[in-house]
C-alpha cells in the first residue's frame, strides 16, 4: 500500500478516537488564483515535453492556476489536526492532499516540545511561509523549492524542542528537529532527468509526474524505470529521516538548517510501479534578514548527492541556491531573485547523460487591494541545458522568457 495512503488512514483513526471525547473547534480558510501567461513554445515537462516552463501552448492563457483549501480542527489545548488541499489545472485537472497530520504541543512553562504525525513539508523552506506552503515574494518558487514542492515530503513524525526568546528572557530563540518517516524513496528522479526548474505546481499524495522520454531509459540497464516518478512511494522498507535546527535573533534574522537522508536503498526496485529507491541525502541552509521594516533580504542554498540502481549506476552530486530581495511600500510589495542550480553527474554510464546547469531570474511586484485580493505581475527568464538535450536531437541549451499576471482571492 502506498505510504500516503497508510498514513491518511491513521491520521483518519486518530481523529475519530479524538472526536468521541473532545469538544472540536475548526477553521477553514481558501484560496483561488488566476492566472494569465505567456506560454511557451515548447511542449512542458508536465505532458513529457522538454520545456521547462509550467505552461505551454497546450495550456490556456487564462487559467485557474491554483485553488487550495486549508482546515485546522482543534481537540484540545495540546492537539489539533490540520490538512491541505489542492487543485491545479494541468496536466489532468488534480486536486488532492499536500498535508495532511496530526499537531500535539502541550502547555509548557519552559522548553517547549512539540510533534507531529502525518503528512507534510520538512520546514526547510523560508520562501515558502505563506498560505498552503506559497510563496508571498513570488508566484513562481525558487529551483530549489519547486523541487521539494515536488519530490520531498515526510510521511511519519516529527519531533521538536525549542527555547523561545520570550520564556527565558532572552534575544535568541532555538529549536532542535528530527523526524522518522517512509514513502519518499524516488526523491531525485526528476533531478537526474530534468533537472532543476523554478516553477509554483505542487504535488499532491499518490500523485504520477511525468517528464520527457529521456531515450537512456530505453536501455537494457534502465528498462525497469518508468517515464515518470511516483514521488511518494515505498519502495525499500526502510525508514529515512531528517535533523535540523533553527535560531532566530530578535525575530530579525533567522537561520534553518537541515541534513536530509532518505536512506535509500538503490538496488532496490518495485517492478510493478517501475519505481527504483534513490539513495538521497543534502544539506539545506536557509537565511533571513530584516535589512528594515520594509526590506527582507532571503537566500537559500542546498548540497547533496543522488544514486539508483545496482551499484549506483545513476550517480550525481547537485547544487541548487537562490538570493533574493523584497521590499514593501504602502500597499505594494516588488521582490527579485537570482538562483543558480546544477546536476553533475558522477557515474560511468556514457549512454544516460544526467548533467544539467539552470539560472534564473524572477521579478514580481503584487498590490494588495483588500484583506481578501491581491493582484500582481511577474516577469522569469529561465537558462537551461541539459546533456540529455541532444540525444533527443534538440540545442543543448534552451531559454524561456515567462510572462505572468496573476489575481488572488482569500477567504
Amino acid at each position: 500500500m502506498n505510504m500516503s495512503r497508510v498514513v491518511a488512514i491513521s491520521v483518519a483513526t486518530m481523529l475519530s478516537q479524538f472526536t468521541q471525547a473532545q469538544e472540536i473547534t475548526g477553521k477553514l480558510h481558501g484560496l483561488i488564483e488566476a492566472t494569465a501567461t505567456k506560454t511557451s513554445d515548447d511542449l512542458a515537462w508536465l505532458r513529457q515535453g522538454w520545456g521547462v516552463a509550467r505552461f505551454d501552448a497546450d495550456s490556456d492563457v487564462f487559467n485557474v492556476s491554483r485553488a487550495a483549501l486549508t482546515g485546522r480542527m482543534d481537540f484540545s489545548s495540546a492537539w489539533s489536526a490540520h490538512a491541505v488541499a489542492q487543485y491545479v489545472p494541468e496536466p489532468d485537472h488534480k486536486l488532492g492532499f499536500t498535508e495532511a497530520y496530526i499537531h500535539y504541543q502541550p502547555l509548557a512553562r519552559g522548553y517547549q516540545f512539540s510533534s507531529k504525525i502525518g503528512g507534510f513539508y520538512p520546514r526547510m523552506s523560508l520562501e515558502n511561509p505563506a498560505f498552503g506552503w506559497s510563496s508571498p515574494y513570488t508566484f513562481n518558487y525558487s529551483g530549489l523549492n519547486a523541487w521539494l514542492g515536488e519530490e520531498v515530503r515526510t510521511f511519519g513524525a516529527e519531533f521538536e524542542l525549542k527555547r523561545a526568546a520570550r520564556r527565558f528572557r532572552s534575544k535568541h530563540d532555538v529549536s532542535v528537529i528530527g523526524a522518522l518517516f517512509k514513502g519518499n524513496d524516488p526523491a531525485g528522479t526528476l533531478l537526474a532527468w530534468r533537472g532543476f526548474v523554478p516553477h509554483d505546481r505542487q504535488s499532491v499524495f499518490n500523485e504520477r509526474i511525468a517528464f520527457a522520454r529521456v531515450k537512456s531509459l530505453y536501455a537494457p540497464q534502465l528498462r525497469f524505470q518508468g517515464q515518470y516518478v511516483d514521488p511518494f512511494s515505498e519502495v525499500d522498507g526502510r525508514f529515512g529521516y531528517y535533523i535540523g535546527a533553527h535560531w532566530s535573533y530578535l525575530k530579525r534574522h533567522n537561520l534553518r538548517v537541515y541534513w536530509y537522508d532518505n536512506n535509500g536503498d538503490p538496488s532496490a526496485v518495485n517492478y510493478n510501479t517501475k519505481q527504483y529507491a534513490w539513495d538521497t541525502k543534502f544539506w539545506s541552509l536557509a537565511w533571513r534578514s530584516k535589512v528594515s521594516t520594509q526590506t527582507q533580504f532571503i537566500t537559500q542554498a542546498m548540497y547533496g548527492n543522488t544514486a539508483m540502481g545496482p551499484r549506483r549506476g545513476v550517480d550525481n552530486d547537485f547544487y541548487s541556491w537562490y538570493v533574493m530581495l523584497s521590499h514593501t511600500f504602502n500597499d505594494y510589495r516588488i521582490s527579485g531573485r537570482v538562483e543558480q542550480s546544477k546536476v553533475m553527474d558522477k557515474d560511468i554510464w556514457a549512454f544516460d547523460p544526467n548533467a544539467s546547469f539552470t539560472q534564473g531570474i524572477t521579478l514580481n511586484v503584487r498590490k494588495t487591494l483588500s484583506e481578501t485580493w491581491q493582484v500582481g505581475a511577474e516577469f522569469q527568464f529561465i537558462d537551461y541545458e541539459a546533456e540529455s538535450r541532444p540525444m533527443a536531437y534538440l540545442p543543448l541549451d534552451l531559454n524561456e522568457q515567462v510572462w505572468r499576471v496573476s489575481a488572488q482571492y482569500q477567504f
